[in-house]
């Protein structure tokens, strides 16, 4: 379907829609959006940037807009009646965010409760009357295991970047949540790539599901510029500081494979009167979200990070990638460059290239743009 307008969606839904000045579906939201209307369990590969938040929060507000217009709100507390499982804490709170501006016009209510805040905070989210329910599956299962939380009643189970949640412990608390949702849930699954653990999930719990996949999944999109910048004699730095001398409208992220690596960048660019901003693990969790709000306030051009930023961190004024040590893994390639170029945005990604690159530039090689939707 061509516009929002087409699908059977609540009329305040396509109001919002107009106002966020949204009038085009992405592929992922075409595919997707019939099938969760029409009660269709699904799993839904697709590139990141390309919209899956928003293929499957509309479904949610539409049925459970409906069902409260129908006679049957939600009366009790602690008793949500959608759940969606993010890996993080950032991405639940980026989720929360796709949300939102649709809950005014609805009156439903979004509740978080994320790994990284303080459980009396986790306690106070859920202890009200509300309908969706945003988490993550650690903080979630110590809810339940408390009584503080109730999913008997969540008809819509949603899984978002399933790829990232990579706990050992996932598959078993996965489980344990979806048992104790009620018996006819409707499911969705979305990730960018299918890795092993993923793979596990599906068949473990979606085994009816439609799978769809949309052109550009594993791949590049087309809006993305790639340069090649060979290093020699391991002089990655003077390499560097040209490439920031070049002026860009937009933030720029910086990518290292390691902690250390990232710190000592950071050291570097001090030195050169350079700005910029670290987010990375093992650093204070504060710093860390202070650091990324800052980012994503424009008071700052440049993050250096390392995966940690690769996967569902969505800042919408990203122009520029750029991978100074790349990795050595093609799924962490695709969504370090999947950070810039998003929903239709042009962006450009740098790779500075040793020679010990030379496995993963020959499966570059291979990577075709996806096509333009």
């Amino acid at each position: 379907m061509d516009t929002f307008s087409s699908f059977k969606l609540l009329p305040s839904l396509k109001d919002t829609l107009k106002e966020e000045g949204l009038s085009s579906p992405t592929e992922i939201q075409s595919k997707a959006l019939p099938l969760l209307l029409g009660d269709q369990s699904l799993v839904g590969v697709s590139e990141t940037g390309s919209g899956k938040t928003l293929a499957f929060a509309l479904p949610i507000l539409h049925k459970l807009k409906t069902l409260e217009n129908e006679g049957h709100p939600v009366k009790k507390n602690s008793l949500p009646r959608a759940l969606v499982l993010v890996p993080t804490r950032d991405l639940g709170e980026q989720v929360a965010k796709v949300f939102k501006p649709f809950t005014h016009t609805t009156r439903l209510r979004v509740r978080t409760v994320l790994g990284g805040t303080a459980f009396d905070v986790a306690r106070r989210n859920v202890s009200g009357v509300f309908e969706v329910l945003v988490a993550t599956p650690g903080r979630l299962v110590q809810l339940m295991d408390r009584k503080l939380v109730d999913l008997s009643e969540v008809q819509f189970l949603v899984f978002d970047e399933a790829d990232q949640m990579l706990d050992k412990s996932f598959l078993a608390e996965a489980q344990k949540i979806a048992d104790a949702c009620a018996p006819q849930r409707q499911m969705a699954l979305f990730s960018a790539t299918v890795p092993p653990t993923t793979e596990q999930l599906i068949e473990q719990l979606f085994s009816n599901a439609e799978v769809i996949r949309t052109s550009g999944s594993h791949h590049v999109v087309a809006t993305l510029t790639t340069k090649n910048v060979a290093v020699i004699d391991g002089k990655r730095f003077p390499l560097l500081e040209k490439i920031l001398a070049q002026p860009t409208e937009g933030g720029t992220i910086i990518f290292t494979n390691t902690r250390e690596q990232c710190d000592t960048l950071a050291e570097l660019l001090k030195k050169k009167n350079i700005d910029a901003l670290i987010y990375r693990g093992e650093m204070d969790k504060n710093q860390r979200r202070k650091n990324l709000k800052s980012f994503r306030d424009k008071q700052n051009d440049i993050l250096i990070s390392t995966d940690l930023a690769s996967r569902g961190l969505d800042v919408k004024h990203i122009t520029r990638v750029i991978n100074y040590h790349l990795p050595k893994e093609m799924q962490n390639y695709i969504h370090r460059v999947g950070r810039t170029a998003r929903a239709g945005r042009p962006g450009l990604v740098i790779n500075l290239v040793t020679e010990r690159d030379g496995g993963l530039m020959s499966m570059l090689g291979h990577i075709k743009p996806a096509k333009s939707l």
